[in-house]
């Protein structure tokens, strides 16, 4: 019977988030708690469950899951120190296996280790040998080292974005590693470096310039001979020194094929890179669009505080734009504050708090604004995402309503990508003249089908599209659009674990 061991290590960074982050940061799930909980969402781990449970005669080995509660700031290595160490000692406490899946996200860093995974993958390595094939699921926001493609089998990566195939994904990993097990296939991975950094709409893979490049990594993998493929266009905020975008393609046992696909991709992508980019709103026209604006909800996008990229979440930029132009509709902001947290329990439900807003973690960004509201509501900060149904945790939250602003504040930074907070606690972004969505993009129908206006802002923060304010220090250089006149000349890698 094979046995097939689990293991998940996940976190998205922004290097540029002063905020680190911790242990706490994530959640633990060990043996079979992991099986449990992955087994009712839809998340990489519960697709690839959902084939390995369909096999008959396989033996499911769970070991560790350290899944971050959201993005956030460079992980502490002491942090990372503790969560690696649970993770190897449940590898090497584990019965020998035949096989592993391992479910990454691809943009880590620690405050000394630039690529984690790569780390961790080599460690895997240490303990159960050169022969034990391993298939790794990532994100294509992740950033595809030598490191990651030496110590694996094989890589399964996203096609969309916005993200709505974790579970697809690890499905298609799980396959493939059957498959590798069975001595149906033998990898070879091809990977093309770009030097490029890109955001925008274009990015948005069903009607983007991007579909280009993904829609070929697809047909690659539905082709004969193709076993995976993907365009990675990894996380800008991640700024370590493999940052950059990434093609891979993987093959049965065809090298050239693999470079020759892996090529294709990259030049599909390098074609469009240069439209790959977001036009941005000033503060101050964004504050007087939302103004002018007679009917319907002006959807005011913050991807420079976005949580799911790294960002801390504190940024009342947008807050204090509206208030300066004198806005006085309604309006819906997320701004995590634990101290107004604390300030709006201590006073209670439909009591007057007057407390600060925002600024409370990257202080060298935004500065606490004053408010006096009525505090409408007190939660847990416990709800489901709209999106998988993964079990997110803000902390304890409090909606303060002050004027015509509705602020949900949170103790913790959460992810942002859906509607789950604001429906978690009453609040329909409908119902608003104005809302704040602190994530570069959402699927359609929640926000942008809908919205009377649609504003990319250019506020501070340590997840801006404006990559130029940034600061990159460690990745490669030249880099384009950190750099004037940034040529490609492509070359394709080969990775090829020997049997």
């Amino acid at each position: 019977m094979p046995r097939i061991l689990i293991a998940e290590c996940k976190q998205e960074v922004s290097t540029f988030n002063p905020v680190l982050s911790g242990y706490a940061d994530f959640t633990m799930r060990h043996g079979q708690a992991l099986l449990d909980y992955h087994r009712g969402v839809r998340s990489e781990v519960g697709g690839a469950l959902s084939v390995f449970d369909a096999t008959p005669g396989l033996e499911l080995v769970p070991a560790c899951s350290a899944h971050f509660i959201t993005s956030g700031g460079t992980l502490a290595d002491a942090a990372f120190s503790r969560i690696a160490g649970e993770l190897l000692a449940s590898i090497k406490a584990a019965p020998p296996v035949d096989g592993i899946y391992f479910s990454l996200h691809g943009a880590m860093a620690t405050e000394n280790e630039g690529d984690p995974e790569g780390w961790l993958l080599a460690e895997t390595r240490k303990i159960v040998g050169e022969r034990v094939p391993i298939v790794i699921s990532l994100d294509l926001h992740g950033i595809l080292t030598d490191r990651m493609l030496e110590h694996s089998d094989a890589a399964v990566a996203f096609h969309t974005y916005p993200h709505v195939d974790f579970f697809e994904t690890g499905a298609r990993a799980a396959r493939l590693l059957l498959r590798i097990l069975a001595g149906e296939v033998k990898p070879v991975t091809a990977k093309v470096t770009v030097p490029a950094l890109v955001r925008g709409d274009e990015l948005i893979t069903e009607t983007g310039f991007i579909r280009h490049a993904v829609n070929a990594a697809k047909a690659i993998e539905q082709s004969p001979g193709g076993l995976s493929a993907a365009m990675m266009w990894g996380n800008p905020f991640t700024d370590v020194p493999a940052l950059a975008s990434n093609s891979f393609v993987v093959t049965d046992n065809d090298a050239a094929r693999a470079k020759r696909e892996a090529l294709r991709i990259a030049n599909l992508f390098w074609e469009h890179h240069e439209k790959m980019q977001v036009p941005l709103t000033s503060l101050a026209d964004a504050a007087r669009i939302t103004t002018e604006n007679k009917s319907g909800t002006v959807v005011l996008v913050d991807a420079a505080d976005a949580t799911s990229s790294g960002a801390s979440g504190d940024s009342n930029a947008i807050l204090r734009a509206l208030l300066e132009a004198g806005y006085r509709g309604s309006a819906l902001i997320p701004i995590v504050d634990p101290g107004a947290v604390d300030a709006a329990f201590s006073v209670g439900v439909g009591h007057t708090v007057k407390t600060t807003v925002g600024g409370a973690l990257d202080r060298g960004r935004f500065t606490p604004l004053p408010i006096e509201g009525r505090v409408r509501m007190l939660s847990d900060g416990w709800f489901h995402s709209e999106t998988t149904r993964e079990l997110w945790q803000a902390g304890r939250t409090a909606v303060i309503q002050s004027g015509g602003f509705t602020l949900i504040v949170t103790s913790r930074a959460v992810s942002l990508y859906d509607r789950a907070l604001f429906l978690a606690h009453g609040l329909d972004p409908r119902h608003f003249g104005a809302v704040v969505v602190k994530s570069p993009h959402c699927e359609e129908h929640m926000f942008k089908a809908w919205a009377a206006r649609y504003v990319d802002v250019d506020a501070p923060g340590s997840t801006s599209a404006n990559l130029l304010s940034l600061g990159h220090t460690r990745c490669a250089r030249p880099m384009f659009p950190l750099d004037e006149r940034v040529s490609f000349e492509p070359v394709a890698t080969l990775f090829r674990r020997a049997r």
